[in-house]
């Protein structure tokens, strides 16, 4: 998985991210939301097959990288936790 930055602001960023796709792709976006400084966070895919997915990521105040590194590490725990469910079953 390879991570473009498009843009970098202190407040917005926009990046692609190769080899992803909308599962990976919602549940960073979800994990971004619970983010109450979030103000925008979404992302396209233009072909499912073809395109590459882009981000965008709007904050309030603190800085838009460190929103999204705080999500991703909410994602590894969340599948981390049902990796371990999982595994019980």
């Amino acid at each position: 998985m390879e991570l473009n930055i498009l843009e970098k602001k202190k407040n917005r960023l926009i990046f692609e991210l190769e080899g992803a796709d909308h599962t990976l792709c919602n549940a960073l976006k979800v994990a971004l939301w619970e983010d109450s400084d979030v103000k925008v966070a979404t992302y396209t895919i233009k072909h499912p097959l073809l395109a590459v997915p882009k981000f965008i990521i709007e904050t309030k105040s603190k800085d838009a990288d460190k929103a999204l590194i705080t999500a991703i590490g909410k994602v590894k725990k969340d599948f981390k936790a049902f990796g371990t469910a999982l595994a019980k079953v």
